[in-house]
């Protein structure tokens, strides 16, 4: 097999399965807590940004939450897709929009420098960029005990948490896609559940089970389920026999370049070093 040319980013997730997956969470009654909660925390940041916007977008959130929460703030928020096929751009036109946000939706893309790129070309000079996704730690408690049992049952271990970029990442993302004044930050929830298969079954409902292109595509042992919800219990349980289920939401913004903005000082531009600067604070008749 050989490997991908340098230019072309690794697949990692089966898009298309994705989209079925959606489908299936939304016939069985999706589980939208962790969604609503972005959406809230996402009305509330881009509220504090103290400024009006008048032509926005919403690049693949799984759901009308992030529409209902910013539609009295925005003149005119419309939904934008993220494509089944890697080759395909995102539907966005260079310089056409003044707010794009995304809600629990990036951490499935493959070609995550692509897409911020674009949607980076789609803003206008001062257009604001705040999405959230999933990232860091989350679901470390499942994969941790999948790992487990599988290493004891079957003698080896097979991917079935997606791996998720975590806050240096995506700073760094943020400033190669030409994000100017980039910010991240990390809200950590911790759900608790009956047992695993009850996560596992919201898991189900929002549309979150395993995508990976590398995926094991035989069903695994019934015992093995079994033993990873014993491992769970064992390891990551509180007092009263629940257990915890870590997800980590790494927030994201940045601004398409405009000159009003502050721009960092030059290196060798500062007129006192840093060792001026803390003499000079810890001198008392300073």
């Amino acid at each position: 097999m050989t490997s991908p040319p340098n230019n072309i980013p690794p697949r990692l997730f089966d898009r298309a399965l994705l989209r079925v997956r959606q489908h299936r969470a939304a016939r069985l009654g999706p589980a939208a807590f962790l969604l609503d909660r972005v959406a809230e925390d996402l009305a509330e940041r881009q509220h504090a940004v103290l400024r009006e916007f008048s032509n926005g977008v919403d690049v693949g959130t799984p759901g009308d939450q992030v529409h209902a929460a910013l539609g009295e703030r925005v003149g005119r928020l419309r939904a934008v897709a993220l494509p089944v096929s890697d080759a395909e751009p995102l539907a966005l036109e260079p310089g056409s929009v003044d707010l794009a946000v995304s809600a629990l939706a990036l951490q499935a893309v493959n070609d995550l420098p692509g897409a911020m790129a674009q949607i980076r070309r789609a803003l206008k000079p001062d257009g604001l960029f705040l999405a959230a996704m999933i990232g860091g730690e989350t679901l470390t408690e499942l994969r941790q005990s999948f790992a487990a049992a599988e290493s004891e049952i079957e003698g080896g271990v097979s991917p079935r948490v997606a791996p998720f970029a975590d806050l240096r990442d995506i700073g760094a993302l943020l400033q190669r896609a030409g994000f100017a004044l980039p910010v991240t930050d990390v809200d950590r929830i911790v759900v608790r559940y009956d047992n695993a298969f009850a996560l596992m079954q919201d898991l189900r409902r929002m549309g979150a089970t395993n995508i990976l292109v590398e995926r094991r595509r035989t069903p695994s042992r019934r015992a093995t389920f079994v033993r990873m919800a014993q491992v769970y219990a064992e390891r990551f349980s509180d007092p009263d026999g629940r257990i915890r289920a870590t997800f980590d939401i790494v927030w994201l913004s940045g601004w398409a370049p405009h000159q009003s903005q502050q721009k960092p000082l030059k290196p060798g531009s500062a007129k006192m070093s840093l060792a001026e600067a803390v003499n000079k604070a810890r001198d008392p008749k300073t």
